[in-house]
């Protein structure tokens, strides 16, 4: 940090800047970070200010310091630094014992919490920092946008500098100082500007007027302002008079202000008075002025010195003058008369300066008056040297030899004063005086001259000064200040040289004709005519002059030159090339010195020739060279000329040009329409030695040519391709040359054309016209399509052969073409219709003929037939074979159609003497026949009446026949005839006995052996054996079904549809007459020759014999009754199908009563039981008890009864008289008088003989009530019980089975020769089986093991000092079949804690169970409880190892291992008391791990040790138990009770052992000896766990040998 406030201190104190280091300063100075690039970023407005010179210093930063600060902080900088994770480690291990690292923690937490709060210092710096600049930017930009806005556009114009910064008054000066960086208030001395109210919008500062503005410009706008602006700036003026108005009231004001006698003043004062006596320094010249001139022209200065009595009394003054002659010093002028002074007042000298040369002159002046020592007043002068910028060495450059070069020099008299310079030769100096100094012409010094000799300049004024040279090198002297200045100059010959041309210069041939003036030889590659070719020549000036220059093209002088005979080349004589094919850009200019200068040559023949000319570069103004060496006197006069410095000779060829065409000539094949553009490619390759410019030529006159692209330009060795449309206008074929003009060439390039044109073709979409057959009279109309098959419109026309008119005999056509002709567009399609009149019956071939315009035509076949209508009946007798009275019977006739028209018919009506009681109806009626079409036709014929058909036809017309042709019908009707039949078992029957002889002997037997609420289903067979349809209906006598009122609307037939069987049986049996007949169908229409099946289903619910007649009526016919008779099997209640159900079945069978598994000598278990009676009659039921028993070999029972074997009983069981039942759902039907009913008999014994199957009994099983009536359609309860009986301990379960009989009984319900039932024992029993099951009370424990095992070990202290619970789960599962009651019985230090909530509640047994018991808890079958048993720890526990045996707990149990763990075992035994008082034992077994100590050693001897000198020893403290122990040392008494033995530590904590070594602690055992005697001690350690004590036996010896004393 002081590293990076130094740098911060070093910078420039600029707002921006400031700004910076404070983010500099912001990076921690710690090692490696100075060490990376530093790359800062610097606002726009920074760079743009006069601070941005800063950023060379801040190019320190961008370098890696890291070897300076390794230098010069060494390891505090090279060491490792420290990193968070290892501060953070260091303060976590805060807390041991060693006191070093204590106090190392706690100095660098320090040291983290100081960096921390320096680091948030920083932050808050630089927090402010980046506030404030961004407050002074805001509000800097604020200032600036108000200027903005007073100025206007032309602000940005005016080029002001930045607005003042308000940085300093935002920042936080006192932060940065606190934090050792530099602020604003460092380095900006200046005070705040007072702050005053507001008044308005002031004026900027750069408006205002300056002082130098006012005197040079103002006043001279002042006056040449008109009047009006005048009067605009009056507010200005007005201004300008106020501040001198009040410079005036100042002066008055400073008049009345009267200075106070100094001697009232201290001398020490700001104001006090001053000694006489004591020097009080120099008297300085404040300001001289030069006055005038001596006779010698010297300058003369004058100086006032004032002289001011101080003191209090009046002096005389006299004044010695300087000693030098260069002061000279005037007549005082005194107050008043004797040269006496007064107090306060002055006296003035005059003091001249007359300066013979420049150069400081100093000397003094002496007043005195009458003190002893006088006033010594020291005088200086100083004249500095006159200054004139006239450089050392005046170089006037080159010149060419025999030129003049004249230069004019700036020079400026920076002197402070006006001075005259002479400049003369170094031989002429120095002058006596200026006077003899020549002020015009030149001063000359061959071969130099210099113009003016004199000079007078004021200070700060400049002149020139014109040196003319040629070259040589002179001296000069300057005499005013005696400096030497040199002039040199350089003469230099023309030199000129071609240092570069394109393609190399060239060398002429042995032979060849050359121009022998030319220095250089240029030839141009063969070129073709008004071609150019470009050269680029560099050309060098040697010289350091410039030399202007133009260019000339001459003809080449060819003469050759004479051996051994000199030539003067400046007498040859050129003529000027005017036909020459070379050019030179630029032409004329002028040649810089040293120099380089390209040039472009360039090469453009006309014709086809040779070119030869010789180039050459003119000087202009070369002076001529002069002989003579002395100078002009004054100006030099010289001659110039023109001279020719570089002749070159250029040479070039021209070529015809050279063009191929690919292919030369284009012939295109085959015939195109006219109108239509062809398109050819062709290449024209250009193998000339220049591009060229072509244009097609272009041909429209009758065919169109045109060459694409028309014009354009082929560059060298290139080729352009082309392509050519042709668009020929009439047919034929066509030959051209087509000619392309190429630029600066005089043959054209032809290529030649050849092409065939054709024009438009037409096609017809049809091979030929077929118009078909067609009837006399009637017209047909066809069309097709004429479609161009070319790019051209055609124009078409079409008519009729007049060949095939004149073939026959015919003038005029008869076909009708619509349109016959027109206009047909490109690729277009015409449709054409033709129309044909048949006005005779022919077979008719011609031919229309298409013809095209400037095209071929076509021909177009036309075919036609022209017919009449012919018809005729195939059969014209029709006879009907089988036909029955008012039922339709039908019949076939065929119509053939005799020509190829469509022949339209239309039947008829009958005709006859019996058509009246007939009708007739053909399909179909009408239509038409095709073409030799054959076609059949259905007659439906519908007689009333019966008999043969004899005067009987049917008429049909045929269209445009004359008369129509007659069908004539035949037959014989006949009546209707129906019969019965019953199918045979198998359910097909022969005719024989499906038709008996008589009617009345059918019978429907629906079986003698039909189930209770069975469906069963006979079938009626109708068969009627003729063609009548006829409608019937069937229903039963007596059972018939409940029939739907006619409001509902449904017939039976659709009710089985929409609702369940048993529902609609249910629906047919409601009238309670116990059984019920269905018909399907009960009545329709038996159809003609129909065998019509109808389906009788008899529905029951309730046992009996039933008979009845079935009546059966078709139309008219006689009423047929058919007898039925149904009886119920007499093994009705079955298993399957029962009267009386059990409401828990889901089906008919009766399953067994099952009591499931109780316990021995239980409580009895009731079981209600719903008895539903399905019948419409009640039922009276006699219940029986009866018990199965094993070994039992009795197979039959004989029962004798005497009168009713079930009287009916009254409540209390008593038998009572009989009564019939007065239900209301039986139905009784009054018979015929001569119907006989069964005879009745009177049973007085009953003898009956039964299948045994079991022994009556009234236990285990009973049943309420005995005797109990079940209402129709009604239900009942009856309640069964069980009742556990106890069983033998050698007995483990016993089966109890057994069943009940309900015998059921009801009135005589029987109709007389209709219904018959059976009851009691006539009709099987319900019957319900019995089952149970009794066994011992039995539950089963499951936990990880038999027992249920609880250890502690390394957390028991915890448990044992806040008495602690363990707990463990238990679970109990009853894989019995009947709820278990019981209750948990466990001791100390054992209990249960908790059980399941559902199954722990409280039974109605546990209302009868003692006060303090457990509760009675009770556990279903299938089901598990689960049981947490919890052992308590406490200190008691721990005191039973020391206890004898006769005291301790039974079970308890002190277990040692052989590795030396104690273990404390409880045992004990869960109790399990069911409520048969019988028990169950689950053993619960804990362990309880004790701490066991001992030491790595016995006994600790010291041996000798020095008296005074400490020695210490280690021992081990080991832990052998799975437990963790908390431990204490203490020593014994000790000799004397001198304590000389120490142990460390005192206490502590051993843990659980884990694995097979023991867990150690190391104790430290010290020994310092008082005496020299034999210490002993004994260091017992305890735990607070009931631990064994272990003891160590210490031991030392104190000695004051030397031998022994530790001297390290």
């Amino acid at each position: 940090m002081t590293l990076c406030t130094h740098m911060c201190t070093c910078l420039h104190t600029c707002p921006h800047v400031s700004v910076f280091m404070c983010s500099v300063f912001l990076f921690r100075a710690l090692p490696g970070y100075l060490s990376q690039p530093f790359s800062p970023t610097f606002p726009s407005s920074f760079a743009n200010s006069s601070h941005f010179h800063i950023m060379n210093i801040f190019v320190f930063f961008s370098q890696d310091i890291s070897p300076l600060l390794a230098s010069i902080f060494e390891d505090l900088y090279t060491g490792d630094v420290f990193g968070e994770d290892l501060e953070t480690n260091w303060i976590k291990s805060q807390g041991g014992d060693n006191v070093y690292h204590e106090s190392f923690t706690e100095e660098l937490q320090k040291l983290l919490d100081e960096y921390n709060c320096r680091l948030r210092e920083a932050d808050r710096a630089e927090e402010n920092i980046i506030q404030a600049q961004e407050r002074a930017k805001a509000e800097e930009e604020r200032v600036l946008n108000e200027l903005k806005a007073d100025v206007g556009e032309d602000f940005h114009k005016m080029g002001l500098p930045p607005v003042a910064s308000c940085f300093r008054w935002i920042v936080d000066n006192e932060l940065l100082r606190k934090n050792n960086l530099i602020c604003p208030e460092d380095y900006i001395t200046d005070k705040s500007p007072p702050t005053r109210a507001p008044k308005g919008k002031s004026e900027p500062g750069y408006v205002k007027e300056t002082f130098a503005f006012k005197q040079r410009v103002s006043s001279r706008l002042r006056d040449k302002m008109p009047a009006e602006i005048k009067l605009a700036g009056k507010d200005s003026t007005c201004k300008a008079e106020r501040e001198s108005e009040r410079a005036y009231l100042a002066r008055l004001e400073k008049r009345q202000n009267y200075l106070k006698n100094p001697r009232f003043f201290p001398p020490n004062s700001l104001h006090g008075g001053k000694s006489l006596v004591i020097s009080q320094g120099k008297v300085e010249k404040n300001t001289a002025r030069r006055k005038e001139e001596d006779e010698k022209g010297y300058a003369v200065y004058t100086m006032t010195v004032e002289l001011q009595n101080i003191t209090s009394t009046c002096h005389y003054v006299r004044l010695i003058p300087p000693s030098t002659s260069a002061f000279a010093i005037g007549p005082g002028k005194f107050p008043g008369k004797g040269g006496l002074i007064a107090p306060g007042m002055t006296c003035q000298y005059t003091v001249r300066f007359t300066p013979k040369y420049p150069g400081d002159y100093e000397d003094c002046m002496l007043v005195e008056t009458q003190v002893s020592e006088p006033l010594f007043i020291p005088i200086q002068a100083k004249r500095p040297p006159p200054v004139l910028t006239l450089p050392h060495i005046i170089d006037c450059g080159p010149c060419l030899v025999g030129g003049i070069k004249v230069m004019t020099i700036l020079c400026r008299n920076e002197g402070i004063r006006t001075e005259k310079f002479s400049i003369m030769p170094k031989k002429a100096c120095p002058s006596p005086n200026f006077g003899a100094i020549a002020t015009d012409g030149f001063v000359i010094q061959a071969p130099f001259g210099i113009h003016p000799p004199v000079l007078e300049l004021a200070s700060g004024q400049n002149t020139t000064i014109e040196v003319s040279t040629t070259c040589y090198r002179n001296y000069f002297h300057m005499v005013n200040t005696n400096t030497y200045f040199f002039l040199q100059g350089v003469g230099q010959l023309i030199a000129l040289e071609l240092l570069f041309v394109t393609g190399g210069e060239s060398k002429p041939k042995a032979d060849e004709a050359t121009d022998a003036t030319a220095q250089h030889l240029i030839q141009f590659d063969p070129q073709n005519p008004h071609t150019s070719k470009e050269k680029k020549l560099v050309i060098r000036n040697s010289t350091q002059v410039e030399l202007p220059f133009y260019w000339q093209i001459m003809k080449p002088n060819l003469k050759p030159l004479v051996p051994e005979e000199t030539t003067d080349f400046t007498k040859v004589k050129y003529d000027q090339d005017t036909e020459s094919a070379f050019f030179l850009d630029p032409e004329e200019g002028v040649l810089l010195p040293c120099t380089d200068h390209e040039f472009i040559l360039t090469y453009t023949p006309w014709e086809l020739k040779s070119y030869h000319s010789v180039i050459q570069m003119v000087l202009v103004d070369i002076p001529e060279f002069l002989v003579k060496d002395e100078m002009l006197q004054n100006i030099p006069e010289y001659k110039t000329k023109d001279v020719t410095a570089l002749g070159i000779e250029v040479k070039g060829l021209t070529e015809a040009f050279n063009l191929l065409l690919e292919p030369y000539a284009i012939i295109i094949p085959g015939e195109n329409f006219i109108g239509v553009n062809i398109r050819k490619t062709f290449k024209m390759w250009n193998n000339s030695k220049s591009l060229i410019k072509y244009t097609w030529e272009k041909i429209v006159s009758r065919d169109i040519m045109v060459v694409e692209p028309c014009t354009g330009i082929i560059d060298v060795n290139k080729c352009c391709k082309f392509e050519l449309l042709i668009t020929g206008s009439k047919p034929g074929s066509i030959s051209y040359n087509l000619q392309c003009k190429i630029e600066s060439c005089t043959e054209p390039v032809v290529l030649h054309v050849e092409a065939a044109f054709k024009g438009p073709l037409l096609h017809i979409d049809v091979p030929s016209l077929q118009l078909g057959l067609i009837k006399q009279g009637e017209n047909v109309l066809q069309t097709f399509k004429i479609q161009n098959l070319c790019q051209l419109p055609a124009q078409w026309s079409m008519q009729e052969s007049k060949v095939c008119l004149a073939e026959r005999n015919e003038k005029v056509s008869p076909f009708t073409i619509q349109p016959s002709a027109g206009e047909i567009p490109p690729l277009g399609v015409c449709t054409v219709s033709v129309q044909f009149t048949s006005l005779r019956c022919q077979r008719l071939h011609t031919v229309l003929e298409l013809e095209v315009e400037d095209g071929e035509g076509s021909h177009l076949p036309v075919f036609v037939e022209v017919q009449a209508p012919q018809a005729c009946l195939i059969s014209s007798h029709l006879i009907f074979t089988e036909i029955y009275t008012g039922v339709p019977a039908r019949a076939t006739s065929k119509l053939f159609n005799q020509r190829l028209l469509p022949a339209k018919y239309l039947w008829g009506k009958l005709i006859g003497s019996q058509a009246a009681f007939c009708s007739a109806t053909v399909s179909p009626a009408s239509g038409t026949l095709g073409p030799n079409e054959e076609k059949e036709f259905c007659i439906e014929l519908s007689a009333n009446i019966l008999g043969e058909l004899k005067d009987l036809a049917l008429s049909c017309s045929i269209e445009d026949m004359m008369e129509p042709l007659l069908l004539s019908i035949s037959g014989e009707v006949k009546g209707l005839h129906v019969t019965y039949a019953v199918p045979s078992d198998c359910g097909v029957a022969s005719d024989e006995r499906q038709m008996p002889q008589s009617p009345c002997d059918l019978l429907l037997d629906f079986g003698s052996e039909v189930a209770f609420k069975a469906i069963v289903k006979r079938q009626l067979i109708l068969t009627n054996h003729t063609g009548i349809s006829a409608p019937f209906k069937l229903e039963a006598e007596y059972f018939t079904g409940y029939s739907l009122t006619p409001e509902q609307g449904i017939c039976p037939h659709q009710m089985l549809l929409c609702y369940a069987p048993s529902e609609f049986a249910a629906a047919l049996l409601s009238h309670g007459k116990g059984v019920a007949f269905h018909i399907q169908p009960s009545t329709g229409t038996l159809k003609a020759f129909q065998q019509l099946i109808i389906e009788i289903t008899a529905y029951n619910n309730m046992w009996g014999e039933y008979q009845d007649d079935l009546v059966c009526k078709v139309t008219t016919l006689t009423r047929l009754p058919i007898q039925t008779d149904v009886s119920t099997v007499k093994q009705i209640f079955n298993d399957f199908s029962h009267p009386l159900l059990f409401s828990a079945c889901t089906d008919s069978k009766v399953s067994p009563l099952r009591f499931g598994t109780h316990i021995s000598g239980g409580s009895p278990v009731f079981r209600r039981v719903q008895l539903n009676n399905p019948t419409p009659f009640d039922i009276r039921l006699d219940w029986e008890v009866y018990n199965r028993e094993q070994d039992d070999n009795k197979l039959v029972d004989q029962l004798m009864f005497f009168e009713d074997p079930f009287p009916l009983k009254n409540t209390d069981e008593n038998e009572t008289g009989s009564i019939g039942s007065t239900s209301e759902s039986e139905i009784v039907l009054k018979l015929d008088q001569s119907a006989v009913p069964r005879p009745t008999v009177q049973k007085l014994v009953s003898v009956l003989i039964r299948p045994h199957e079991g022994v009556p009994a009234d236990s285990p099983y009973s049943i309420t009530p005995r005797q109990i009536v079940v209402p129709g359609g009604g239900s009942i309860s009856v309640c069964i019980s069980f009742t556990p009986s106890l069983l033998p301990e050698t007995a483990t379960e016993v089966r109890c089975e057994g069943f009940l009989l309900g015998f059921m009984s009801l009135d005589d319900k029987a109709v007389p020769n209709k219904v018959h039932r059976k009851h009691r024992y006539e009709v099987p029993q319900l019957r319900v089986d019995l089952q149970a099951f009794v066994r011992h009370a039995l539950q089963t424990s499951t936990t990880l093991s038999r027992e249920l095992k609880l250890t502690s070990s390394d957390s028991f202290l915890h448990q044992v000092l806040t008495n602690s619970v363990m707990t463990q789960s238990l679970k109990l599962i009853n894989y019995t079949k009947v709820p278990l009651y019981f209750r948990l019985l466990l001791s100390t230090p054992f209990s249960l804690s908790s059980t399941d909530a559902p199954k722990s509640t409280k039974t109605s047994h546990s209302k009868r169970e003692e006060e303090g018991q457990q509760p009675q808890l009770v556990l279903y079958p299938q089901q598990n409880m689960l049981v947490k048993v919890s052992f308590h720890t406490t200190l008691e526990l721990l005191m039973y190892q020391h206890l004898p045996d006769t005291q301790l707990l039974p079970g308890f149990q002190v277990l040692q291992s052989e590795n030396g763990e104690r273990k404390l075992k409880f045992n004990q035994n869960l109790v399990i008391e069911y409520s048969n008082c019988t028990t169950q034992l689950v053993p619960v077994t804990a362990y309880l791990t004790v701490p066991v100590l001992k030491f790595s050693c016995h006994t600790v001897h010291f041996k000798s040790c020095f008296v005074g000198q400490t020695k210490i020893e280690h021992v081990f403290l080991c832990n052998r138990s799975g437990s963790r122990s908390y431990w204490t040392a203490l020593l014994g008494i000790l000799h004397n009770n001198v304590k000389v033995f120490s142990v460390s530590p005192t206490n502590g904590i051993l843990k659980a052992r884990e694995g097979d070594p023991p867990t150690k602690a190391l104790l430290q055992i010290s020994f310092t000896p008082r005496s020299d005697i034999q210490y002993k001690a004994v260091m017992t350690v305890t735990g607070i766990l009931g631990e064994k004590p272990c003891k160590l036996q210490i031991k030392g010896q104190g000695t004051y040998d030397g031998r022994y004393e530790d001297l390290y």
